[in-house]
């Protein structure tokens, strides 16, 4: 008798995680958002829930945590409970870089999150406020050697892609440039939009239309060569600086212990957004590129990107303050 029951045990724990499978999602999902609204990594994460929402009828619920160069958010997310009800959009900072910055992390990205698919990726541009009295990238480097420890650039938050962008470009350039702290893309570009800062990394999506009005004036691509829609901006290897490639992911992660059965589901939906024509020209609208994955081979992005994010950290020797 006790074998039989013994054997019934190992049979329903063989058997939940399908279950839980084929039973999810059941109830509305809550996506943790490392940003303000308003960025890219907020719009990846609202299109995213749009589709879960069209592929299963349940409401998806945004939750922006901004602060702590994205450390508030993936914490709550490592702190929540493994069942795929809460999931987290990220980007390459919050995840690759922040362990290298900070002394003290308040979680393992790389041990407490489950990398579970990636949403799509943009391409870096340095850009200013147009009455900034520079018209192109050298003229901009000349105007900050001539005005030492006044110029100023908006931090999309310490340890962002943009942010680190920054400090990479200062150092190639040997630039002093004063940095700012924003929570977010958003109000970063608002800033120099406003003029309280002069320049500032961004990606194009949001933004595109205050460099067609002419307010923000487009310096650099960080890509490898021009990108069709600015076709007059120069790379920055065009304009001496050769390599200079930095770009931004956004992705889905969980916590870790989330059934894997519901991870490859999730995955599923994220690599689904590719045959969803409306979805596709939305992101594609904002210049982000769809890039399907599978969940093991997205996780060897991240622990590749890892790799290649502690070296530039190291060579800019940068360090943050809890």
């Amino acid at each position: 008798m006790r074998m039989l029951h013994a054997v019934a045990l190992v049979a329903a724990a063989i058997l939940s995680e399908p279950a839980a499978a084929q039973t999810y999602p059941s109830k509305p999902i809550k996506i943790i958002v490392s940003t303000s609204a308003g960025g890219v990594t907020d719009l990846s994460a609202r299109i995213f829930g749009q589709h879960i929402t069209a592929k299963t009828g349940q409401t998806v619920v945004i939750d922006n945590r901004a602060g702590a160069s994205g450390n508030l958010a993936m914490d709550a997310l490592a702190k929540s409970e493994p069942d795929g009800y809460t999931l987290g959009v990220a980007n390459t900072g919050n995840i690759v870089i922040n362990p290298y910055l900070f002394p003290a992390m308040p979680y393992d990205p790389f041990k407490d999150l489950v990398p579970v698919g990636l949403l799509g990726t943009v391409p870096l541009f340095l850009v200013m406020n147009s009455n900034v009295p520079a018209k192109s990238l050298a003229e901009f480097i000349a105007y900050t050697r001539d005005n030492p420890d006044k110029i100023s650039y908006a931090s999309a938050g310490a340890g962002t892609t943009p942010d680190i962008a920054a400090h990479e470009f200062a150092r190639r350039s040997g630039l002093k440039l004063v940095m700012v702290p924003f929570r977010g893309t958003g109000p970063a570009t608002q800033a120099v939009l406003g003029g309280d800062v002069h320049a500032t990394f961004v990606s194009m999506g949001p933004h595109i239309e205050f460099v067609r009005q002419g307010k923000l004036l487009v310096l650099g691509a960080a890509t490898p060569q021009r990108v069709p829609y600015l076709p007059d901006t120069p790379t920055f290897a065009e304009q001496g600086f050769p390599g200079f490639e930095t770009s931004t992911w956004f992705a889905v992660f969980a916590p870790r212990g989330t059934p894997q059965a519901v991870v490859d589901q999730v995955n599923g939906y994220v690599r689904g957004m590719t045959e969803d024509p409306d979805l596709k020209r939305r992101l594609e609208a904002n210049f982000v590129t769809l890039t399907p994955m599978t969940q093991p081979d997205f996780a060897a992005m991240v622990k590749t990107d890892a790799a290649k994010w502690e070296h530039i950290v190291r060579q800019n020797n940068i360090k943050l303050e809890q």
